[in-house]
């Protein structure tokens, strides 16, 4: 079974990413169902911004998509990129969709000019939607989330936890003419404002104002409950790869309580010694007997090893990338037997 560092808790803490999956869905389904006659209003015509001064349509032909393949199919990005609304917060993701929106509409602007006077290539309708946004998100997708092997695909492709992710993308890029303008535009304004070249994290963000107003309105209505403990039940095509898959989701559970009692009570420790006695948590074997009745004879003692894992220094460094704190992430590692997914996901949820 694969668990993908990703997390599983559906849009739990993601108010932002289940309203962008939500809103902009509806929407599209009336403008192509119920109400096609209102489509030129959202059509993203370069050629009516560039000589017919109708620069309202860089808002509005950028907000909603008019196909609905392109709707599937950034929807589905959309949920699978809702792990930075976690790690980042609302605030903080809300501005990094809001700059890369607008540095991207300057970009497409500026590809279209650059093909019409290299390659006199004349583009004149580009596909809608919130799709600069969307591609922009695979630049800290590509650089943060750590790429962890699953299975080989006829003994020489790799696959992992990001290429269903990939695959995606690579459908919704080839599913109209132009949308590879638009793709390049999404991935240069997400490397622009991820690197924060320019400092153009300074000024291109959502109000404090704005944020609060947001999180008013969408919180009550698109959060979601805290999720159960209870695992789900096996989708195994055999009753074999059913239970399988239970007693895999068991012993990730039991993996991650077992790190939250862990961290639990080395917050415990902290508060009242101020350091961190790992040979409470992970006595050693000698130490385990020292406690019991001796009987015969003293045997010559020595020293068993640990039972802790070693932790090695690249996974402790791809989750340092990911933003956590040395110390948690050797924690976590250790705790969830070097299973970077599930050390992963437990950080990203606690």
């Amino acid at each position: 079974m694969m668990f993908t560092s990703t997390g599983s808790w559906g849009l739990y803490k993601a108010p932002l990413s289940k309203s962008l999956l939500l809103l902009p869905t509806v929407l599209t389904v009336l403008l192509t169902v119920l109400l096609p006659q209102y489509q030129d209003l959202f059509i993203y015509n370069i050629q009516a911004i560039r000589q017919g001064k109708q620069f309202w349509r860089l808002v509005s032909g950028r907000l909603f998509c008019l196909d609905l393949k392109d709707t599937f199919c950034s929807s589905l990005l959309i949920y699978n990129f809702r792990i930075f609304e976690r790690r980042f917060g609302s605030h903080k993701f809300a501005s990094f969709l809001f700059g890369a929106w607008v540095l991207s509409a300057f970009v497409d602007l500026l590809l279209t000019e650059a093909l019409r006077f290299t390659f006199e290539l004349k583009v004149d309708v580009l596909p809608a939607g919130l799709l600069g946004p969307v591609f922009a998100l695979f630049v800290p997708f590509y650089r943060s989330i750590p790429r962890v092997h699953v299975t080989q695909l006829l003994g020489h492709f790799s696959i992992t936890n990001k290429s269903l992710t990939y695959i995606v993308g690579a459908q919704l890029l080839t599913s109209s003419a132009y949308m590879w303008v638009v793709a390049c535009s999404g991935l240069i304004a997400g490397m622009l404002y991820y690197s924060n070249k320019l400092a153009v994290q300074k000024f291109l963000r959502v109000p404090g104002w704005a944020a609060r107003c947001g999180s008013v309105i969408l919180e009550p209505i698109f959060s979601d409950s805290e999720p159960t403990a209870e695992a789900p039940l096996g989708m195994g095509a055999t009753l074999d790869i059913q239970r399988q898959q239970r007693m895999d989701m068991l012993d990730q559970q039991l993996l991650l309580s077992q790190l939250a009692h862990l961290r639990r009570n080395a917050q415990q420790q902290q508060a009242q010694t101020g350091l961190l006695n790992w040979n409470r948590f992970f006595p050693t074997l000698r130490h385990r007997g020292q406690n019991r009745p001796h009987e015969g004879p003293q045997q010559p003692s020595y020293t068993q090893p640990t039972e802790n894992p070693a932790v090695t220094e690249e996974q402790v460094a791809r989750l340092m990338e990911m933003g956590f704190s040395r110390m948690d992430a050797q924690e976590a590692l250790r705790a969830s037997n070097n299973d970077i997914n599930i050390a992963t996901n437990f950080l990203l949820q606690h």
